[in-house]
């Protein structure tokens, strides 16, 4: 490999490292520190951002002891912290190891943007195997599997990544000429410092200036590290989120029939092409933009419609936008210190926009305000540094090296998208079953009480209890805050059960019914919020028993305003399921909140329903650990007899599933 195609390779790797640590740390701050919603969402918030506002000081360090020293430790802390999380039991082991990492990644960015201004390919290339790698894994990191795959193929991440950082630390970097400045080569953009470059000492600085030339460009493609990681996280690069987008219609999402859809595919080359070659100046200007601010609209518009053309334009303009900022300017004669800090404070002032995007978008569903500004305010600040500045570079896709790669990630996209297809539905019984097994489980978006994501641990539960019919709640799809994976389709696959989705929240978390037997329709119905700060709806799914005989379930989380009960929403959903019924037999599920003789559980039994339960009792559901309140609960209508009620013990969430048989009288 030649060395300029090192420097963007080490730059890729550490992306792919370091992004890693992040989809650990993000849902270890709110698992593990806040215990999903036990702490104030400000103190979360705070505790989250305290880490991204350390790093500002990295770049002063990177100062006063050189960028190659500083970037060379730091390297070798996150690489430590990415092998230690996959061996870690969870609890305030990962998350301290997770914020050491994410530290250490901080600073290596810092350390890392000093000597490097053209660091677009290796950012546009990080991002892309990141994404699709995750895709290949079925949006589970590496981190939660462990075993043989896990361990090896983490093992040969870091070690590639540690290699390139010490080769390419100890090697001088390649001093362009005014000829490289203006071709259309590809650039040498230097991931480490040589060692003559200057550092804390004035000797160490003379002989920098006597022996290489800094680039002084590069702020601003430095500067869009941390907005363009979020966005890419979030819509454009999101595996989970183009399951979840291709599945839905009609309101609800099912596992689409036939096979998969290759728009993920185009996904990946969009943003890549965007970002790696160039239009006519006078197009990508306003072309690239637009894309991005119509695309950051639409997926904040909550239309699960939508989705699609939202991470579709979304990768287009975000690469192009990132393509505008790879600048060329002629090698200075002298380092150029000022420029080299202005390039770390830059990569780590992007980061901590991240965490405030971050932070501001996901609090709004603990404290009640509207998010849907961030991401288009994001998409603003990417365009606007996009558009500022002089005019772009020399092309970077160049070569058979570089085109061979794109042609890689996007055939790997579409191989990712067809290994990983979810259960199909199954064909009509010719005789209904003489009974039917229900089984309801709030899963905290597949994160144990220690913190981890362990699908296999909700799994084995939710089987264990053998049942026909699975109703979830606080199902997440794609959420950036929890690592972004489509915990759906992966229990799917486990249990083979066709799922039915309906979003709460926003499109990508909410409620879902699994089932062996066919559906015959779904419905869902947003419930008004009273005053609660998270979304809620109610469910209903037909399903095919057999025999001409249907099951009516109906499937909801219900979300008390501050200091209430759910009553107004209890109210909602009763009339809701009665009507949908509409004299079927039917089961009501989920996660209520409430307890059995408060006013909201006296709702479903004033509507005519059964508490299924009821026999069982007490019954206490959560918290998992020490089960004190029965807020998880089952309803069914007069014609239906219950038998066999459970709360299987378990700490695969922070609730314990229930589950009862249901026999037709």
């Amino acid at each position: 490999m030649r060395h300029r195609h090192l420097h963007s390779a080490a730059l890729a790797l550490g992306v792919v490292v370091l992004l890693d640590v992040l989809r650990v740390w993000l849902p270890s701050v709110i698992t593990i520190f806040g215990r999903a919603a036990e702490t104030p969402a400000e103190l979360l918030g705070a505790f989250a951002l305290s880490w991204f506002v350390l790093a500002l000081s990295a770049p002063a360090l990177v100062r006063r002891c050189g960028p190659r020293p500083v970037g060379l430790v730091a390297a070798g802390v996150l690489a430590a912290a990415r092998l230690t999380l996959t061996a870690a039991p969870g609890g305030r082991a990962q998350l301290w190891l997770a914020c050491a990492g994410l530290l250490a990644g901080l600073v290596w960015l810092a350390a890392t943007a000093a000597p490097v201004d053209r660091p677009v390919p290796g950012l546009a290339i990080g991002l892309t195997v990141s994404a699709v790698g995750h895709a290949l894994l079925a949006t589970e990191d590496l981190v939660w599997r462990g075993g043989a795959l896990g361990w090896g193929v983490s093992g040969l991440l870091v070690l590639a990544f540690l290699a390139t950082s010490a080769v390419l630390g100890g090697r001088p970097a390649p001093v362009a000429s005014a000829d490289d400045a203006t071709s259309a080569a590809v650039p040498a953009d230097a991931l480490c410092v040589p060692a003559a470059l200057p550092t804390a000492g004035s000797g160490a600085a003379a002989a920098g200036r006597r022996s290489a030339a800094w680039p002084t460009a590069g702020g601003r493609a430095w500067l869009l590290c941390g907005p363009a990681l979020l966005l890419a996280g979030q819509v454009a690069l999101s595996p989970a989120l183009w399951s979840a987008a291709g599945s839905y219609g009609d309101g609800v999402a099912q596992p689409p029939e036939g096979h998969p859809s290759v728009l993920p595919g185009y996904a990946v080359l969009l943003f890549l092409l965007a970002a790696l070659t160039r239009l006519p100046a006078w197009l990508a200007r306003g072309l690239w933009p637009a894309a991005l601010l119509v695309g950051a609209g639409l997926f904040a518009a909550d239309r699960p419609g939508w989705l699609v053309p939202a991470y579709l334009l979304t990768a287009a303009g975000l690469g192009g936008c990132l393509g505008r900022t790879d600048t060329t300017f002629p090698p200075t004669a002298e380092a150029d210190d000022r420029a080299a800090a202005r390039r770390g404070s830059a990569a780590v002032g992007g980061m901590l926009v991240f965490a405030v995007a971050a932070v501001a978008y996901y609090a709004a569903y603990d404290l009640g305000y509207p998010n849907g500004w961030v991401p288009v305010a994001v998409a603003a600040l990417i365009a606007v540094v996009a558009l500022a500045g002089p005019a772009q570079g020399s092309p970077v896709l160049t070569g058979w090296p570089r085109r061979s790669t794109v042609l890689a990630l996007v055939l790997l996209t579409g191989v990712a998208l067809e290994m990983h297809r979810p259960a199909t539905a199954p064909p009509p019984a010719a005789a209904p079953p003489p009974a039917v097994r229900v089984v309801a489980y709030n899963i905290r978006m597949g994160f144990g009480l220690d913190g981890r994501l362990d699908l296999d641990a909700v799994a084995r539960v939710v089987t264990g209890s053998r049942p026909d019919v699975v109703l979830l709640s606080e199902v997440d799809r794609g959420w950036l805050l929890n690592g972004g994976h489509d915990t759906l389709a992966r229990l799917a696959q486990r249990l083979r059960m066709p799922y039915v989705f309906a979003p709460a929240a926003d499109p990508v978390w909410g409620d879902a019914v699994l089932s062996r037997f066919p559906v015959r329709s779904a419905r869902t119905r947003p419930l008004a919020a009273h005053g609660a700060p998270t979304g809620a709806q109610a469910l209903g799914v037909t399903l095919d028993l057999g025999g001409g005989r249907d099951l009516a379930v109906v499937a909801t989380h219900l979300q008390p305003p501050p200091g209430q009960g759910p009553v107004a929403q209890a109210r909602e959903v009763a009339a809701f399921a009665t009507g949908y019924a509409a004299g079927r037999p039917l089961v009501l599920a989920g996660d209520l909140n409430t307890e059995p003789g408060e006013p909201a559980f006296a709702e479903f039994t004033t509507a005519g329903l059964v508490d299924a339960l009821a026999a069982a009792r007490p019954l206490p559901t959560s918290p998992a650990d020490d089960p004190r309140e029965q807020i998880d609960h089952v309803f069914v209508s007069p014609g239906l007899t219950a038998t066999d009620a459970r709360a299987p013990r378990t700490t695969a969430s922070d609730h314990l599933p229930v589950a009862v048989t249901l026999t037709p009288r």
